[in-house]
Parts: C-alpha cells; sequence; structure tokens
C-alpha cells in the first residue's frame, strides 16, 4: 500500500480510571489545526474498559470521530494489550498522523506501537505543524521535496539545539508530546462524534504481565501545571530555607511555589515542581522568576506564561531576554519588600 493511502490525524485519548487525561484534549486541538492543514478529520482512539460513557467528552474538544476499544482486558495500563489494541487499530485504518501524550503511559506505548508497525517515532516534541521536507530545498533536487509532511521540532543534545524532524518514508507519522505544550480548544457543546468500535481480540500470553494490587499515593502537592500564577525559585535563591521568602509570596499573591532544575537536584524541593524541559511545561498567567538564569531547558517550559517577572542581581542573565518586567538586584532584599508591597495594597481594598 502506497504513503497516499493513509489519512487522517489520529490521537491516542489516554484515560486513567475511566477519566480522560487531560493531555488527550490538548493532542485534540493540535490535532484540529494538523487536520485543517491537510483537509481532513481527527480521530480519537479510546482503549480501556467499559469506556463508551466517555465519548462525548472527545467529540467535544474536537474528536470527530471516536474509534472505541473497548475489552475487560484493557481495564488497567499494560502494555502488551493496549499496544495490541492500537497497533491494530493503525493497521486497519491507516491514519497518516498519531499523537500520543508524553506522560508515563504514553512513553512507554508509542515506542512499542511505531516498532510494530515499522514507522518512527519522535519523542517530546514542543511544535508540531504541516509543511515541505527538507526544510530548504536541495539545490539541483528541488523537485524532490515532500508536501504536506509532519515537522516535528524538539530540543536535542541536552536543550541546547532545536531539531525538527521528520518522517517522510513511512506511514504513519508518529509523535509524543509533553503534557501542558499544546493547548485545548474550548469545548463545543452538544457536539457529537461518529463512533467506531472495534475489537481486535485479546488472547493473554507470557508477554501480559499481571497487576497483583495498585496502590495509589497520596500526594499534598499542587499540580503547577493548573496554577494562575507561579512563584519559581532558582539556584540563585541560595537554600532551601530562602525559599520560605518565595512562598510567603506566593501566599500573598495567590499563587504556588514552583522551582528549576538545579533546585530539585539539590535536594531543596520536590520534582513535582520543576518547571522546564525535565519538568513541567506551565503557562501560568503571571511567572516569577526569582534568582533563577535563564537557560534554555527552563524557559523551554515557561515561555508561553502571560507575564513573566525576572528578579536576578546579574543583568545579564538570560531570563531577562524573556521577561516582560525584569528587576536586576538582590532577592533578599527585593522579594520582602514585593511581599510586603501585595500585603499593603491588598489591605488597602
Amino acid at each position: 500500500m502506497g504513503l497516499e493511502q493513509y489519512k487522517g490525524v489520529y490521537v491516542f485519548a489516554q484515560q486513567v480510571d475511566n477519566e480522560i487525561s487531560g493531555i488527550a484534549f490538548e493532542l485534540l486541538g493540535k490535532g484540529k489545526e494538523l487536520a485543517a492543514d491537510l483537509g481532513t478529520d481527527v480521530t480519537a482512539v479510546l482503549i480501556g474498559s467499559d469506556v463508551k460513557g466517555l465519548v462525548d467528552s472527545l467529540a467535544q474538544y474536537g474528536a470527530d470521530r471516536v474509534i472505541v476499544v473497548d475489552d475487560p482486558e484493557l481495564k488497567e495500563y499494560r502494555t502488551e494489550p493496549y499496544a495490541h489494541a492500537l497497533a491494530s487499530v493503525i493497521n486497519e485504518y491507516k491514519p497518516e498522523i498519531v499523537l500520543v501524550g508524553a506522560t508515563a503511559i504514553g512513553r512507554d506505548l508509542g515506542p512499542t506501537v511505531s516498532a510494530r508497525v515499522a514507522t518512527g517515532l519522535t519523542a517530546d516534541c514542543t511544535v508540531l505543524e504541516i509543511g515541505d521536507f527538507p526544510l530548504v530545498p536541495i539545490p539541483g533536487k528541488e523537485d524532490e521535496q515532500l508536501h504536506n509532511q509532519l515537522l516535528m521540532t524538539r530540543p536535542a543534545f541536552g536543550g541546547n539545539t532545536i531539531a525538527t524532524i521528520a518522517c517522510p518514508y513511512n506511514r504513519p507519522q508518529m509523535a509524543t508530546v509533553r503534557p501542558g505544550v499544546m493547548q485545548k480548544i474550548d469545548p463545543i457543546a452538544g457536539a457529537k462524534a461518529e463512533v467506531i468500535e472495534f475489537n481486535p481480540g485479546f488472547t493473554p500470553n507470557n508477554k501480559y504481565v499481571t497487576i497483583k494490587e495498585v496502590v495509589k499515593a497520596v500526594s499534598n502537592t499542587v499540580d503547577i501545571m493548573d496554577a494562575k500564577i507561579l512563584v519559581s525559585g532558582g539556584r540563585g535563591v541560595g537554600s532551601p530555607e530562602n525559599f520560605k521568602m518565595l512562598e510567603e509570596l506566593a501566599e500573598a499573591i495567590g499563587g504556588t511555589v514552583s522551582c528549576s532544575r538545579a533546585v530539585v537536584d539539590n535536594g531543596w524541593l520536590p520534582r513535582e515542581l520543576q518547571v522546564g524541559q525535565t519538568g513541567k511545561t506551565v503557562r501560568p498567567n503571571v511567572y516569577f522568576a526569582i534568582g533563577i538564569s535563564g537557560a534554555i531547558q527552563h524557559v523551554a517550559g515557561m515561555e508561553e506564561s502571560d507575564i513573566i517577572v525576572a528578579i536576578n542581581k546579574d543583568e545579564d542573565a538570560p531570563i531577562f531576554d524573556v521577561a516582560d518586567y525584569g528587576i536586576v538586584g538582590d532577592l533578599n532584599k527585593i522579594v520582602p519588600q514585593l511581599t510586603a508591597a501585595i500585603k499593603a495594597a491588598l489591605a488597602d481594598k
């Protein structure tokens, strides 16, 4: 079968405990954009047990069609049955593009499926768009430039460069995308999608693991991806004790404390609070970058914030290149003064 036989943008609609994960809605939003450029539609692939009731929510966030693979073997995520389900959908329906969230599940499922359907996969993409490949025509070979390719951009070499990757000679074109990078559309009330029930059959074998017990950890840590205001600290804060200043500022302004990788590596704060390429991608209304130099790995995780306020004693710190407001000075003096000013302003209201 030729590559032209592959049509449509497919999104793996991850669900856990019969609840759609937010990354599925984000990927549907991006899927709508890609599908519009290609003149095609968006299909969500919903895999699980007793999950048919989740179809309408996928339609409301952009799915034109939902393929439901529903089977008791799919109740909890396990690599073998889920990979069999998604690979079977791909082999049966021949999608041109398949998007998977770069979650714990997606990072296991995506590469496994891509190997089974003999195609490539670009991991942890930050930009997806339709375009020509190669990006710049090769002199003398302009007629060999391929059009309408999925161009997948991701940080490479530790974030020191940005690579744009294509998969021109195999289908589907597959990519994983980190949560928080793409934006979901506003829900469309009353939207409906075509529903296709598909079951390739599941025969447990020695690749099926047996789940003995599911232990759900309870965390008191706020998900920084949901915060509207983030007060983020870096190595320049100096010590875990000094983060008390940031906590007081966050409390005064109704925000949440987050941090850079250096803070996590030093053991000052838990990894759940890390912003950046190896942490979480955030889009708050206001982002305070305090004592953060602005390495590209960190900026990749927060540059889409609506307003960025940087406080750093180094006037040449790269963070000022992306900041909307910058304060050069000693954070140990500035942060308490800022907190006091905010408290005073709120008290006057």
